[in-house]
């Protein structure tokens, strides 16, 4: 009796573990995108063989470009009552070099613990991403093509160039198709609550093939001298946007849609960015300045494998500059498998205009998507051959 007793309490401690290991999991997962590039018109800087020091072509590596290259562990724990513990930590590198993508961070695309509820949603605390991302962004060509279809300069996000730290996230179940998002960020500064804080809202829609949604973000910099703040941790560095980095908040809007029929994918977007500086951009003057983007896209599927696309995109600046910023984009995709395709992309942009450089007005310059390539003339154009794996 005794030995039945043992055994009967050793098949019941086993059966617990295996029904608490069943409770929790955690994922490593991962993506590695790399690809040959060929830029025409990359500015180069004079020298003893360049004494003009105008814009030339160049072949090289690229990362990143459907899909940042990243690693990461996500889990959940099951504590019952459909309510489960959740967290994330992603990092971002370069599998050219082996290097970060943001030196000195570690988990520098998301890191962040909180709950998951069926019946009231999702809380989560850390570096996340804002709703212009979470709603807005699946609904574009950069969701499809990834950088290449990008807003000049990335001046909306639409590529999600940037993250944003210390936040508290609250994400609602989905009701008939409907769904909302909120998120807050404490600047941490002492005597003043709104230095480096940030904040937004967005809500998205579903029914079949149609997909709406619409989000706003504002970002506040924790000092006047750089558009680096407590809450986020941005890449605008482009031509297009770097003249206007020395701000005190960022504020984007955006609207997206797209509609399924058959093998096409269709869609256009909005976006609107606000720049409020702390000082004057140039001397005497201190507007606000602001950036309005449409793009539209056309997608189809040769094959359930293949997908091919184009897109336009049009943005124009006004207050201190006037620039305006024509964009062509072409992708196609191939996948070999579930988790391996191969993709061919290019595009061609056009500037017009007068913006902003060290606080002068200079002759706007092309910059496709968010590569952060200064074309050093008013036309520019990427072609990327490629292969993405994802693990």
């Amino acid at each position: 009796m005794k030995r039945v007793a043992l055994s009967s309490l050793a098949i019941a401690m086993l059966a617990a573990a295996s029904a608490a290991h069943a409770q929790s999991s955690v994922t490593l997962y991962g993506i590695i995108d790399v690809g040959i590039g060929y830029t025409h018109n990359t500015a180069v800087a004079k020298s003893a063989t360049n004494n003009s020091g105008n814009a030339s072509t160049q072949v090289g590596f690229n990362n990143g470009t459907l899909s940042g290259s990243r690693w990461g562990l996500k889990g959940t724990e099951d504590l019952g009552g459909g309510l489960s513990t959740i967290f994330q930590l992603e990092n971002g590198f370069s599998p050219t070099t082996g290097g970060f993508s943001s030196a000195g961070v570690e988990f520098n695309r998301q890191a962040y613990v909180g709950l998951s509820s069926t019946s009231y949603g999702t809380i989560t605390f850390g570096r996340q991403y804002d709703p212009t991302v979470d709603m807005v962004q699946p609904l574009t060509e950069d969701n499809y093509f990834g950088s290449i279809f990008g807003t000049p300069g990335d001046v909306d996000n639409y590529d999600n160039n940037f993250r944003v730290s210390n936040t508290v996230k609250y994400v609602s179940p989905t009701f008939n198709g409907l769904q909302f998002e909120g998120i807050y960020g404490l600047g941490g500064v002492a005597g003043s609550v709104s230095s480096g804080q940030s904040y937004g809202a967005g809500v998205s829609y579903t029914n079949g093939g149609l997909g709406l949604a619409a989000a706003y973000f504002v970002a506040k910099t924790s000092s006047s001298a750089t558009f680096t703040s407590t809450t986020d941790n941005g890449t605008f560095g482009s031509v297009v946007n770097s003249g206007f980095i020395q701000s005190n908040s960022l504020a984007i809007g955006r609207v997206g849609g797209q509609y399924a029929f058959g093998p096409f994918t269709a869609g256009a977007s909005y976006s609107n960015v606000r720049y409020k500086p702390v000082s004057a951009f140039v001397a005497g003057n201190s507007k606000t300045e602001e950036f309005n983007s449409g793009a539209v896209f056309l997608n189809y599927n040769l094959t359930p494998a293949a997908l091919v696309g184009i897109g336009y995109n049009l943005t124009r600046s006004s207050g201190v500059s006037g620039a305006t910023y024509h964009e062509v984009s072409l992708g196609t995709d191939y996948n070999l498998s579930k988790r391996t395709d191969l993709y061919l992309v290019g595009a061609w942009q056009k500037a017009n205009g007068q913006t902003v450089q060290s606080g002068a007005i200079v002759p706007a310059a092309a910059s496709i998507g968010s590569y952060g390539i200064n074309s050093g003339t008013s036309s520019q154009a990427i072609a990327i051959v490629g292969m993405r794996h994802k693990f």
